[in-house]
């Protein structure tokens, strides 16, 4: 006779029930933590639109296959990208799922009284034995005082139905408090991240001095998804002067020459309800103004350039920054002069040198960062500068569109090199007009930074960083202390001390031991150690 099992079936609320369980188990919120750290490699490799858009741009151009097909999973976008929330969501509700209902079992726990003395102590993981030549009201009161004085928390029973006078203890609560305390700051910190993303924003800007600088109005923007623009704080602040000073009281030889020693931005702040103040700004001490932090991230030099048409007039006058590239200061950058028709628009690109040099294998160097012997080094172009209305890099020339210019006289087949001192002038081939290297000026690099979630996640972590050492330091335990008569000598007490931790506790035995010692006083004269491996006298 054959008989049918039929298998029980979840149904929709089983099945919910069971997918929440997973969802909330510690195996599952480790994962997604795993998951959320490997999803956010993209985001370092790949260029992003919010970062720098012309980077994004240049990539799609040289990987026409592959690009689109990023741009639709959303690398270029990866942490406003949906699959990137869902994993930051389901992080979220993973580690709240996990601490919530350990903290409501942690809380009746705290409140629950402290357990009987167990019969047979000698069963306990930890378990010694002591006669001592006291009664058993002395014992049991300098047991009582040495639990407290340990911070045990005590109950002590009566002798009834054959049970001996006892105290039982208990220590180590608190290590699940920091563990719950250490997973809820986690939490805490994830979301002072996540709301540090969704309203915190990040503005860039190269200030050349005596150059003002509005909030809002920045070279590079990145603002969360949450974050209007439009009701940025109103503030100005102006660049007055930029001193910044380099080690040259060594020889040249030495290692130390040329290094930076210090860097400090004075400036005049104005927000939209005050008077103007004069504030300083240096590496490390940033400056603090409605609701924002403004960070001196570096510096350089911005050469105040013109550039004239045939007739004279001015079609470029501006004050350039270059880039430095080494610790001399030898910087490059880009004129672009876009008032011309765009098929003869002019180009410069090259090199701003603050002490000139000129070596046979590097070409044009400098060879110290302060400004000794200022020059400009620059080639040509002519053509369209933004071919395809593409967003480009100021501090770059896309010469995809432009022709080359080439020299004059006997450097007719050579391309044009241009090498300018400050006030010096120099005509351009061609009829094109003349270009100017006026005077040398310094730029600041400053980040204006608005982080709702700095302070909370500072905190959280702080706090966290406390219930992970409660965690790993406190152990949670549970002693007992029973005293008899001594069977071989009635005029003596036997004290039995048992215990038993709550998972891996490698001092236990020796934490009962010395508690049987304090318990039993000076005068103990027969000790019995038994564990659970075996006896030991």
């Amino acid at each position: 006779m054959s008989s049918t099992i039929t298998q029980p079936r979840l149904g929709p609320l089983g099945t919910a029930r069971w997918f929440w369980r997973q969802l909330t188990s510690m195996r599952t919120a480790l994962f997604l933590l795993l998951l959320l750290a490997v999803a956010a490699i993209p985001g370092s490799i790949i260029p992003q639109t919010g970062i720098d858009a012309g980077r994004v741009a240049m990539y799609k151009t040289n990987h026409p296959s592959l690009a689109p097909w990023l741009d639709r999973l959303g690398f270029f976008n990866v942490f406003v990208s949906p699959w990137f929330a869902a994993i930051y969501i389901l992080l979220i509700i993973s580690l709240i799922g996990c601490v919530i209902p350990r903290i409501r079992i942690h809380l009746r726990t705290l409140r629950a009284p402290v357990p009987r003395t167990p019969k047979n102590l000698s069963r306990l993981p930890a378990y010694v034995e002591r006669s001592v030549d006291e009664p058993a009201d002395v014992v049991l009161d300098r047991a009582r005082q040495v639990l407290k004085r340990k911070r045990y928390r005590v109950r002590e029973d009566a002798a009834v139905e054959g049970r001996a006078r006892s105290i039982a203890a208990e220590a180590g609560r608190m290590r699940e408090t920091g563990n719950l305390i250490f997973h809820s700051c986690l939490i805490w910190v994830v979301l002072a991240v996540a709301a540090g993303h969704l309203w915190g924003w990040r503005g860039d800007a190269i200030v050349p001095v005596g150059t003002p600088l509005v909030n809002g109005q920045y070279d590079t923007l990145n603002a969360g998804p949450l974050v209007d623009t439009s009701k940025f704080s109103p503030w100005l602040l102006r660049l007055n002067s930029l001193d910044v000073s380099f080690e040259d009281k060594v020889a040249p030889t030495s290692p130390q020459y040329g290094q930076p020693r210090h860097f400090t931005a004075y400036t005049t702040v104005q927000d939209g309800n005050g008077k103007p103040q004069r504030k300083v700004i240096s590496v490390n001490h940033s400056l603090s103004i409605g609701g924002n932090s403004v960070y001196l991230l570096g510096n350089g030099y911005a050469p105040m350039i013109t550039v004239r048409d045939a007739k004279g007039d001015v079609l470029y006058q501006q004050e350039t920054p270059f880039l430095s590239q080494d610790n001399n200061y030898k910087s490059t950058g880009a004129v672009k002069v876009s008032s011309l028709p765009s098929s003869q628009q002019m180009g410069f690109f090259g090199f701003f040198l603050p002490t000139a040099a000129f070596s046979d294998t590097l070409g044009p160097v400098s060879t110290f960062p302060a400004p000794k012997d200022p020059a400009l080094v620059l080639g040509m172009y002519v053509g369209n500068l933004f071919p395809g209305n593409e967003p480009q890099s100021v501090y770059t020339l896309d010469t995809s569109a432009m022709k080359q210019v080439q020299g004059t006289g006997a450097q007719s087949k050579q391309p044009l090199r241009l090498m300018l001192k400050p006030g010096q002038t120099v005509k351009l081939p061609g009829g094109r007009g003349s270009i100017t290297f006026n005077s040398v000026q310094r730029w600041a690099g400053l980040s204006t930074r608005h982080d709702p979630g700095k302070l909370p996640a500072l905190y959280g972590a702080l706090l966290g960083l406390i219930g992970l050492i409660m965690s790993m330091t406190l152990r949670r335990r549970r002693v007992f202390v029973k005293v008899t008569a001594d069977p071989q000598d009635p005029a003596r007490s036997l004290v039995s001390v048992g215990g038993l931790a709550k998972g891996e506790d490698p001092r236990l035995e020796v934490a009962i031991d010395g508690l049987a010692l304090a318990v039993a006083g000076d005068d103990s004269t027969h000790v019995q150690l038994r564990t659970q491996a075996g006896a030991r006298t």
